[in-house]
């Protein structure tokens, strides 16, 4: 379980630098602070309902989460087509993409490598939450 160091009340106020800066060309940046975000305020607009997970493998990197990532969750948001939810499948949990064609409800790999997954029949589904944001941390041996 992932801990936060301040309690929920208080709020982590970090510097946002005005203007985004390229991920291309160089450009000039801007040298002062447009304003300060709190980042729970950001990824957590429902607390009661969100929780955080570690995604484990590469069964999502074409909807960006890689192995290690952290994925925000909310169980307030009803799942839409083209979300990424985490679901249950006959008591396995994954992450899959939620669809639904013709009023049928389709799962599914955002990884061409995996085969189509197919939702069995008798299969008892449980859609757990909308992941609503993720956490990508570059020197992942200091957040393990």
């Amino acid at each position: 379980m992932l801990q936060i160091s301040r309690p929920w009340g208080a709020p982590v106020l970090l510097p946002l630098l005005a203007g985004a800066v390229r991920a291309g060309f160089p450009s000039p940046a801007e040298d002062f602070i447009e304003q300060q975000i709190d980042l729970q305020r950001l990824l957590v607009p429902n607390r009661p309902s969100t929780f955080l997970v570690r995604v484990a493998g590469d069964s999502m990197v074409l909807a960006r989460l890689f192995d290690g990532d952290i994925a925000v969750v909310d169980r307030s948001l009803s799942p839409c087509d083209g979300d990424i939810v985490v679901v249950d499948v006959d008591g396995e949990r994954s992450f899959k993409v939620f669809s639904r064609c013709g009023g049928r409800l389709q799962l599914s790999f955002a990884n061409p490598r995996f085969p189509e997954f197919v939702i069995p029949g008798d299969a008892i589904v449980e859609i757990w939450g909308v992941v609503s944001g993720s956490i990508n941390p570059r020197r992942r041996a200091s957040v393990r």
